[in-house]
């Protein structure tokens, strides 16, 4: 689930694009494209000449300025990117490895490109389709640097090395929500097992203003990291509209940047960093979310 940074709305698209079996676009052209798992939108941005948005299925997933791959749309993106970098900063990069769970147009391995040119980063995205066309849509760095992996995001990352990935970021919606198998305490520790002892596992947590999700989202990391952090908007950690939180977990405490608190509070919404004692104060009493038990044996046995 996307939200605009500046809440701005797209016009209506052009008709449905028909891509010779065996080709790929040349670019990007405004209409509707049919993908694996139904239809996707590409959508010129109004305000911005260089800037193009993508819909999934009827849902706002992405943006991408195709003239400067360091400009972020999406405030989420945007709260991602400023806790990476403070944990790695651009003016040292690191050989950072990289693994998105969930792709959309790439819009967040096209900026860690940007700031850590020797990254090597593997997107998995479900619909193979959509990754022939975002490929052919946006000049996205070439493998090694960025590989696009057509697949399940759970099944992909079970299989991965342990100790491979410095990062992994769970983006991944099945409409206003993640799938429930990307969410439980049984994928969480296949994360923590790909992840290098410092790494840094971050998800995109979208809920209403109820907050239950959020709540179990929370639970659950806390349960598997030793510490933890939530950046959000000061409505959405009060309960009062939809909307998105960023979550994170390491087994590394964050430490105070005061630079990443001040890069928050300068966005167009500002955001704020609840540590470790808060995000396990406002998860108590919140459900750990676990495989159905049958689904736990099985993985288990193979």
């Amino acid at each position: 689930m996307a939200k605009r940074g500046k809440g701005r709305t797209a016009g209506q698209v052009a008709g449905v694009i028909e891509v010779p079996a065996g080709t790929k676009p040349n670019g990007p052209v405004e209409g509707v494209y049919y993908i694996d798992t139904g239809d996707c939108e590409l959508v010129a941005d109004p305000d911005n000449s260089n800037g193009w948005l993508l819909r999934i299925n009827g849902v706002m997933s992405s943006h991408i300025d195709v003239a400067e791959p360091l400009f972020l749309d999406f405030e989420y993106m945007r709260w991602i990117a400023a806790l990476v970098e403070s944990k790695w900063p651009p003016e040292s990069p690191p050989k950072l490895r990289a693994l998105h769970l969930g792709g959309g147009a790439c819009s967040l391995a096209r900026y860690f490109h940007a700031a850590y040119p020797d990254a090597r980063q593997v997107v998995v995205e479900l619909d193979g389709k959509l990754a022939e066309y975002v490929r052919g849509w946006f000049d996205l760095p070439k493998a090694p640097l960025l590989r696009i992996r057509a697949g399940e995001a759970r099944e992909v990352t079970e299989g991965l090395t342990p100790d491979t990935r410095d990062l992994i970021i769970r983006d991944v919606f099945a409409g206003a929500f993640t799938p429930r198998a990307l969410t439980t305490r049984e994928f969480n520790d296949h994360a923590q097992r790909v992840l290098t002892p410092g790494g840094l596992y971050v998800v995109n947590s979208g809920d209403a203003p109820d907050l239950k999700n959020a709540r179990e989202d929370a639970a659950t990391i806390a349960d598997t990291f030793a510490h933890t952090m939530i950046i959000a908007d000061p409505a959405m950690l009060k309960g009062r509209r939809y909307g998105n939180m960023i979550m994170a977990g390491s087994q590394e405490p964050f430490g105070n940047d005061p630079q990443l608190a001040r890069k928050l509070l300068g966005g167009a919404v500002p955001a704020h960093i609840w540590n470790d004692a808060k995000v396990r104060a406002f998860a108590v009493g919140a459900q750990i979310r676990h495989d159905p038990p049958s689904e736990t044996q099985g993985r288990t046995g193979s």
